[in-house]
């Protein structure tokens, strides 16, 4: 009769545990989310010449557009991240907080084809001035054709030390 008691005993103590476990699990994964304001959140990014032109973009893993430039050539293009309705994703400054965003990187091209750099811009002017009519910091990429062929690169966005966005494809540049 003891060894029944103990055994259903076991089993409700087992339930209760397994049940508490998964409701704080939940409850630390929403305040995870929604106290987490300096990762970006991305679906997608769009690359643009010096005039604006939308030249590349991914979003959920469709692509359009493409990167082609000439031997000798220097592409200068500017990156902007998409939120989940494929719109651009606003960086939002705050006094102190300036760098917020994340940074840039680009990985997997050769070097041999063509060179492709990553440039943080940073505001006009003194770094305690914030004019908000100034683009206050963003990041570009130096595309520089080395010799004829094509190659690739992964765009990702880091933050404290990982990845908040990897492009889904590898950008192509063909140099001519």
């Amino acid at each position: 009769m003891q060894t029944l008691f103990l055994r259903s005993l076991k089993a409700y103590t087992i339930f209760s545990l397994t049940c508490a476990m998964l409701f704080v699990t939940g409850c630390e994964d929403d305040d995870h989310d929604n106290d987490d304001e300096g990762h970006t959140d991305a679906d997608g990014f769009i690359l643009e010449n010096e005039s604006g032109t939308e030249v590349y973009r991914e979003f959920e893993g469709a692509v359009t557009g493409s990167v082609a430039l000439s031997v000798g050539d220097t592409l200068e293009l500017s990156v902007h991240f998409l939120d989940h309705d494929g719109n651009e994703i606003e960086h939002e400054e705050e006094e102190g907080d300036e760098h917020e965003e994340g940074e840039l990187e680009v990985s997997g091209s050769n070097a041999s084809i063509a060179i492709v750099e990553v440039e943080h811009e940073e505001e006009e002017g003194d770094d305690h001035d914030h004019d908000h009519d100034e683009e206050e910091h963003g990041a570009a990429l130096h595309i520089i054709g080395v010799s004829s062929g094509s190659t690739s690169f992964q765009v990702q966005l880091m933050h404290d030390g990982h990845a908040d966005y990897t492009s889904t494809n590898n950008v192509t540049v063909t140099v001519n």
